[in-house]
């Protein structure tokens, strides 16, 4: 019985000392004191006024993921010495690791898989039309190893990539 009460007299008094420690943690310190926060009330400000373009109606990836690639026109000029400078720098920064240095499949990552990744100079992938290249990397290769980049590379990148590869010309 001793040994009882004296346990719960323990447990009191650290009750007590807790208690008494965040009373004066509350006190005084002027952190962690979440009643007096000020609270953001934005029902009570005006609501901002959204810029034009903000929300793409014309255009945006889904209307092009759905948009059949035949129909798809370049919104840059694919023969421009800036489109095909850009898509070379977006290339050796997303896309060399699997296509390589020298466009043939046989990057770093892409002489791992089997089959190899595309040869971009062959003639079946110069061959295709723009549309259907966009479309091959904005949402990947059904069946094949290439991955939907439409989340990794800007709309206008992905274009100056094209612009890049047809620039390349087949391989001789």
């Amino acid at each position: 019985m001793k040994k009882i009460f004296i346990f719960s007299a323990i447990v009191l008094v650290a009750g007590l000392v807790a208690y008494e420690a965040l009373i004066f943690y509350d006190n005084n310190f002027r952190y962690g004191r979440m009643h007096e926060t000020p609270a953001l009330r934005p029902q009570e400000e005006p609501m901002p006024i959204m810029e034009a373009g903000v929300v793409p109606i014309n255009g945006g990836d889904p209307i092009l993921r759905v948009t059949t690639a035949e129909d798809l026109i370049p919104p840059v000029d694919l023969k421009a010495v800036a489109s095909v400078a850009r898509g070379r720098t977006v290339y050796f920064t997303f896309c060399a690791q699997c296509h390589g240095i020298d466009f043939d499949g046989n990057g770093t990552v892409g002489q791992s898989f089997s089959p190899l990744p595309a040869d971009l100079r062959a003639p079946a992938v110069q061959s295709q039309p723009a549309g259907k290249l966009f479309k091959s990397i904005s949402y990947g290769i059904p069946g094949g190893r290439q991955p939907a980049l439409d989340t990794t590379i800007m709309i206008e990148d992905r274009w100056k990539v094209i612009a890049f590869v047809k620039s390349l010309g087949p391989r001789n």
